[in-house]
């Protein structure tokens, strides 16, 4: 009996052990893939004073793409010059090494993501196992590289590269403005000032700084994360009246006059779908959280409307319309996207209120392409604020965001570039806020190629990271040099623009003069 005994205890250890192990490799099938997790800075919000320090409710978001070595040892019948007399493909693998030679064991000396556009300079097959091996360039600008790489890792349209979600959206090249010769545009060099910064004592402190340095433009909150306005607006009047309460500048007039005699550039940060008053107002058209029958509440404790809401749409855009005419050269779009829902995780339990029956990304360009066609008719260039991660990943990572379809719309793309907001070992950093140089040249570089993707790209403009991220462990103290070496990683990818982010709106004169 206890012969049997042992055998039955011998054959359910086997049988729990195997199942273990084919559990384990489904779910490696299914996710062989790097988790990167970002963190966006939300704001400062309910700021009454400009000293708060940065704002430590940020959302997270996790996003897993595949690192692999993307060496192909055997020929495909993926011929990247095929049907493509440009001699342009697109990379297929994940991540895909270039070499050094055509030759799989040669020096690793690049690689490339996903989708990523290169152009074939030259072709050779090896005689010792007849794979065909691509010489190609790749990179933009004084950035671009020569280099080797695998045939069977590539195609000659990108659009099979797109997920069913991704293929529904808008590459084609969109009619955009040079430039409006009334509202010239400018290399901006610029800093963030809340409501309270830009109608308190600081506003002239600010502007002292702009005259030292060569700090040329304000970001300046019009609607704040809160939803409130910075001067009282018809749009609101109509649309939620109680985001005119507080309304700080009472004579924009003035205000718009006083920036413009100092030779500031002027651009409007309206928080899209974020907005606690709006979704006050209209608790119908809130996210909804099934779970509880209650709107969808984020970590910083406040509520999100529907991007898929149109009637949302028209309240942010007539605000635009109000800050164009009182004399703002540009209007930037911030959260606009979906709210965090851990890579889509929390999609199962969100009511996102899609009656048009749209996908994320379908969404926010939509969203855009909108916004674009209505304020250019107010001689103003439309920016929109994204994940600094968005360049670097394939997808939408959950939020709406895929680069190319807002980069195609859009006249700035401005992503948040911060090193304290990627998780240990993006980009094989070990912390990337430690490297504020690493960190940004990989993250532009992402950038600058996906541009060359599409056939009206934006003006690339990043966010970047001028406050001391101390609730990252293993952070560094931000000051001259770390600001210096983000701007320098920008140059070195060939990007001239940026926007310095402090939610106190307190900045390193000395890194921007």
């Amino acid at each position: 009996m206890r012969r049997f005994s042992l055998i039955v205890a011998i054959l359910m250890l086997f049988f729990v052990v195997q199942g273990c192990v084919q559990d384990r490799e489904s779910s490696t099938q299914h996710n062989q893939q790097q988790q990167d997790t970002v963190q966006e800075q939300e704001g400062a919000q309910n700021v009454k004073d400009d000293t708060q320090n940065q704002d430590e409710n940020h959302d997270q978001n996790e996003q897993n793409h595949q690192d692999t070595d993307g060496d192909l040892d055997q020929d495909s019948n993926q011929d990247g010059q095929a049907n493509n007399p440009e001699n342009i493909v697109y990379v297929s693998a994940d991540r895909l090494n270039v070499r050094k030679e055509p030759d799989a064991n040669a020096e690793k000396i690049g690689q490339l993501m996903q989708g990523s556009s290169i152009e074939i300079l030259d072709e050779k097959i090896r005689e010792e196992d007849g794979t065909k091996w691509l010489y190609i360039s790749y990179g933009a600008g004084d950035q671009a590289l020569e280099g080797w790489i695998s045939s069977g890792y590539t195609v000659a349209d990108r659009t099979e590269l797109l997920s069913p979600d991704l293929k529904a959206l808008d590459f084609s090249p969109q009619n955009k403005v040079t430039e409006y010769p009334e509202n010239p545009r400018v290399k901006v060099k610029g800093v963030y000032l809340t409501i309270y910064s830009a109608s308190g004592s600081r506003l002239d402190s600010l502007i002292e700084m702009a005259k030292r340095t060569n700090i040329n433009t304000f970001v300046i909150d019009v609607k704040d994360d809160n939803g409130h306005m910075l001067f009282y607006t018809k749009a609101a009047e109509k649309y939620a009246p109680k985001a005119n309460e507080l309304t700080p500048i009472k004579d924009i007039e003035a205000f718009m006059k006083k920036l413009k005699d100092n030779n500031i550039y002027t651009i409007a940060r309206i928080v899209t779908f974020k907005d606690p008053i709006y979704t006050e107002q209209y608790p119908e058209r809130a996210i909804l959280d099934k779970r509880t029958g209650k709107a969808h509440v984020q970590k910083d404790g406040l509520r999100w409307a529907s991007p898929h809401d149109r009637q949302l749409w028209e309240y942010d855009v007539a605000v635009a319309k109000e800050a164009a005419r009182v004399g703002f050269n540009e209007i930037q779009f911030d959260y606009v996207r979906f709210p965090d829902s851990g890579g889509g995780k929390l999609d199962q339990y969100l009511d996102y209120r899609n009656t048009n029956g749209e996908s994320k990304p379908e969404t926010i360009q939509n969203f855009l392409k909108y916004a674009y066609e209505e304020l250019s008719k107010e001689k103003v260039y439309i920016g929109a604020d994204i994940y600094g991660l968005v360049a670097s990943v394939t997808d939408d990572m959950g939020l709406g965001q895929y680069w190319e379809a807002i980069s195609n719309v859009v006249d700035y793309v401005c992503p948040m570039m911060y090193p304290s907001h990627y998780a240990n070992h993006t980009y094989q950093l070990p912390i990337p806020d430690a490297y504020p140089y690493e960190t940004i040249y990989h993250s532009a570089r992402d950038a600058v190629m996906r541009n060359k993707n599409i056939p009206t790209p934006a003006i690339i403009r990043p966010w970047i990271q001028d406050f001391t991220a101390t609730w990252v462990k293993g952070h560094i103290k931000y000051g001259e040099e770390e600001v210096r070496a983000q701007i320098k990683a920008l140059k070195d990818n060939g990007i001239d623009e940026f926007m310095l982010w402090n939610p106190g709106n307190r900045y390193t004169e000395e890194a921007v003069k």
